[in-house]
């Protein structure tokens, strides 16, 4: 795969009106929804109940704790709580250099943050990626190029299912359309970019890569904590095939959570679905979505280029 560094010219510093979008998910819809931070059965539960009470669709719930953090019989009452509701289940992997040794995350630089420190990192996350797809998980988190780059020859030499997708997490999420078009050419099949780009630079982002765009519309503090509630339906037309993700401002960090923090994932998990349906409710005031959700279900996601494998 060859990037396309003639075409920069042609996406020129934005404009006022950016172009819709072209692209699409496989089963034809245009978005869908995720529930982020979703710690845990009992959160996932309370999750399901909430989103059914206000008539929320929920197409994917993503957990941030990471693999390593969960014991089978979890894993496997998530999955079987999911696969009741139709909803896709996306678990981190591996421990992160946010929780490492190093000393470097705590810098006013912050050092290489979540990136996997050492081939040791690489190694585990390996690991929890080969537990994960063991125990039926088709969707996995991951914060390092190095990782994902792994993965997706992994991926293509048959040591992890075909049908195992990648989501890039958002703490190394692209910023332009060349880095969004390696990380996916890495073999990212969504990508987690920097919510608080204009919806301009988002559509420089959609003009290089079909690539499904992660998006939070309501970021967490520790991530901006803004709120982009009524953008959603721009949003929708320049970024599609996108999913809404909706955080929560103003609520306490629970990573690496546990027993310790359940009512607090639960409750946190509610007040996200709360934070869809508002959403929902503004589009529904301005006359509906201007282009069609994706139905529940079909986890399958456009497969963008990729890089050649190197030579032996």
């Amino acid at each position: 795969m060859n990037l396309p560094l003639n075409r920069l010219a042609e996406l020129g510093n934005g404009s006022s009106h950016p172009s819709d979008s072209p692209h699409r998910f496989p089963d034809g819809g245009a978005w869908r929804i995720e529930i982020p931070s979703v710690e845990g059965p009992q959160a996932l539960a309370a999750v399901l109940e909430e989103a059914a009470r206000l008539e929320v669709p929920i197409h994917r719930i993503s957990q941030g704790s990471g693999v390593m953090m969960l014991r089978d019989e979890e894993i496997a009452e998530i999955l079987d709580l999911a696969r009741s509701a139709n909803v896709e289940v996306c678990l981190f992997l591996g421990p992160r250099g946010t929780w490492d040794i190093g000393a470097g995350v705590n810098s006013p630089f912050g050092g290489g943050g979540p990136r996997a420190r050492g081939l040791e990192q690489v190694q585990y996350s390996v690991r929890d990626a080969q537990r994960a797809a063991s125990l039926d998980v088709r969707n996995v988190l991951v914060a390092d190029e190095g990782v994902l780059w792994t993965l997706h020859l992994m991926r293509n030499a048959g040591e992890l299912p075909a049908d195992m997708r990648i989501k890039l997490s958002v703490q190394i999420g692209p910023a332009n359309p060349i880095s969004f078009q390696v990380l996916a050419a890495l073999g990212a099949d969504s990508l987690n970019i920097q919510g608080d780009l204009t919806t301009d630079q988002i559509a420089q982002l959609r003009a290089v890569s079909s690539a499904a765009i992660d998006l939070y519309v309501e970021a967490p503090d520790d991530l901006g904590g803004f709120v982009r509630l009524y953008e959603c339906n721009e949003l929708i037309r320049v970024a599609a095939p996108l999913y809404l993700k909706f955080g929560l401002r103003n609520a306490p960090g629970q990573y690496p959570s546990g027993a310790h923090l359940q009512e607090l994932a639960k409750s946190t998990g509610i007040e996200r679905v709360r934070r869809a349906r508002l959403a929902l409710d503004i589009l529904d005031r301005e006359g509906g979505p201007c282009l069609p959700m994706s139905p529940v279900g079909d986890p399958r996601l456009p497969v963008p280029p990729r890089f050649s494998e190197p030579s032996a």
